[in-house]
């Protein structure tokens, strides 16, 4: 039967990031996705002049409608949330579903978002703790393991130890990314288990926004189509370079997001 996914993420119009490719990607997966918009913004908000709302108080009665419809998910995957309260919205979402999939979203490049506060990084750390599967980059599993945002893993040892010690911390399946361990070179680190593996890739060396969102969206749906975590990760990680790839040779501007529409085909043919 087809898989469903309960989406808790933010719905930015212009810049092909958050919802957008992510319910492209589930459905060309196979899978439906059924989106509960956590704020509805005009574009991502590293584009100038954004518009948005907050829909904090949307999101218990879609939930208690899909709860009164006896729904069932096979998978709730959250990623951006912008309060305490939506934190805990998500801790509850996740009884209605079989695997918790939590992308952490507090920063990146060593800095935190603006909008997070010392209690939005205690609130994370304890709905990873209710995750199934977590996917935090190398800024998001600094804060997480208690230290400054700015640390990263040196080498790969450490890569791993790191996610061991993620894994050790809140029980989850982890997938750290973004690690630039040797040069021409990301990495991905997962530990399922308390064993610790290593997925590399080629560097391009280019920053899109979204791409985060569509890596965790890819592997959600991987696993879902019964792809255990290093496949999956590998999957992920694959066609997220294929995206930055086709993107950066058509030379648009980097803001504006990774054409991903076009490389869709992917994962349609590997479903």
């Amino acid at each position: 039967m087809q898989k469903k996914v309960l989406a808790l993420h933010d719905l930015a119009g212009l810049g092909r990031s958050s919802l957008v490719p992510i319910i492209a990607v589930l459905s060309a997966m196979g899978h439906q996705c059924v989106p509960v918009p956590t704020a509805c913004y005009s574009s991502h908000l590293a584009l100038s002049g954004w518009q948005g709302c907050d829909l904090t108080g949307q999101m218990r009665p879609a939930l208690a409608q899909y709860a009164g419809l006896g729904l069932r998910f096979d998978a709730a995957y959250a990623g951006f949330l912008s309060s305490a309260e939506q934190i805990g919205i998500v801790a509850e979402a996740a009884g209605l579903a079989d695997l918790l999939v939590i992308d952490p979203v507090l920063g990146d490049n060593g800095r935190l978002y603006s909008s997070v506060t010392p209690e939005l990084c205690a609130q994370m750390a304890r709905l990873c703790s209710q995750a199934d599967v977590m996917t935090p980059n190398v800024t998001e599993a600094a804060v997480l393991l208690g230290l400054v945002p700015e640390d990263v893993p040196r080498g790969e040892e450490q890569a791993l130890v790191w996610a061991r010690r993620l894994w050790e911390r809140f029980g989850a399946s982890v997938v750290l990314t973004g690690l630039a361990l040797r040069e021409g070179e990301l990495a991905v680190s997962c530990c399922e288990n308390g064993t610790a593996q290593l997925v590399r890739h080629a560097r391009i060396g280019a920053y899109y926004p979204g791409t985060g969102d569509i890596f965790a969206a890819v592997l959600t749906g991987a696993l879902l189509s019964g792809r255990g975590l290093l496949p999956a990760a590998r999957q992920a990680a694959d066609f997220v370079r294929a995206c930055i790839a086709a993107t950066e040779a058509e030379g648009i501007d980097r803001l504006q997001g990774v054409q991903f529409e076009r490389q869709l085909r992917r994962l349609w043919e590997s479903a």
